[in-house]
């Protein structure tokens, strides 16, 4: 009998193509073939131009503009299932859903559940993704779920800056434990800045707890929305005699006017990752994109391998 060869394919949803690209590219491989049949009632049925059969299928899909792109992730799934793929995993270097984590008031869904039940009933065994917004998320799945940090990306990059006086903010509360990874990792002191929001996307009033004043500072942060927090936070800094802003976040999904919010901010840059795609047609100018993609590749050539990858996470 013919040796059984356990076979690796890699394939991508529209959202991410440009992703995706990148991670073969890393990879050594190229993308599997696809493609998407649209209907005219806005309906669309992706399939396989390929065989699939026996092979550990990773299908790269980040969720923003999450409906259509979360709907397109489920159906390649179902397909690949169908098609008698070995194992499939879904690469979603942003998750979408991420902020619905809990029931913050009554009557509301927890919408990253939903998604995580949907990506088991479509047949996914396994999920790869980075920085959610809230660890506890990868509780959701009954899968493995494999959470990447992107501050193995950012570290380095700040520290090629060479920043003194250096100190690391969380622009709320919730975010305090990822900038206190920062700080303790690159030895600087960190600011918590408290926000009132009397409703969602809308900030009242904002402090700041910690040293400001003649520190060069870096806001950091997982995700940035209408990019109201994140600025209202830099120029409070800025006024409290911060030397200068920064920003990073790893998923920039830039809604409405979030592109003029931080043109117009006392953001000096805006340190950003790939997982999201920055509008062509927006002012990116203050925008530094750092790619995820390498280390997604590293992380699915050890899960094909079933090597451990520990030692990817920095924290």
């Amino acid at each position: 009998m013919e040796q059984f060869e356990h076979k690796f394919k890699i394939f991508s949803c529209r959202g991410s193509k440009y992703f995706a690209e990148k991670v073969a590219k890393a990879l050594g491989t190229e993308l599997g073939k696809s493609e998407v049949t649209a209907f005219a009632d806005g309906e669309f049925q992706p399939a396989f131009n390929e065989s699939v059969r026996g092979a550990t299928v990773f299908i790269v899909q980040s969720t923003f503009g999450p409906t259509d792109n979360l709907m397109e992730l489920l159906l390649m799934i179902d397909a690949a299932k169908r098609a008698s793929a070995y194992k499939v995993i879904a690469v979603m270097p942003y998750f979408g859903w991420a902020r619905q984590d809990r029931k913050d008031r009554p009557r509301v869904s927890i919408g990253a559940k939903l998604v995580a039940n949907l990506l088991h009933a479509a047949g996914c065994d396994r999920v790869m993704t980075a920085d959610l917004h809230a660890d506890q998320i990868q509780g959701f799945f009954d899968s493995p779920v494999d959470h990447i940090y992107a501050s193995a990306v950012f570290l380095p990059y700040i520290k090629d800056l060479h920043i003194e006086n250096l100190s690391i903010a969380s622009p709320d509360m919730g975010g305090a434990k990822r900038a206190n990874a920062y700080s303790r990792i690159l030895g600087v002191p960190m600011i918590i800045c408290h926000k009132e929001r009397l409703k969602a996307n809308v900030v009242e009033n904002m402090t700041a707890i910690g040293e400001v004043e003649g520190r060069n500072i870096i806001i950091v942060d997982d995700m940035v929305d209408t990019a109201g927090t994140i600025t209202k936070c830099a120029n409070m800094l800025m006024k409290k005699g911060a030397l200068s802003v920064r920003a990073i976040c790893t998923h920039p999904v830039l809604s409405g006017n979030a592109y003029d919010r931080i043109a117009q901010s006392a953001i000096k840059e805006f340190i950003v990752t790939d997982t999201i795609p920055l509008k062509e047609d927006k002012d990116s100018s203050k925008f530094t994109v750092l790619s995820m993609a390498g280390i997604f590749a590293d992380v699915i050539e050890k899960v094909y391998h079933f090597k451990p990858i520990s030692d990817t996470f920095v924290f």
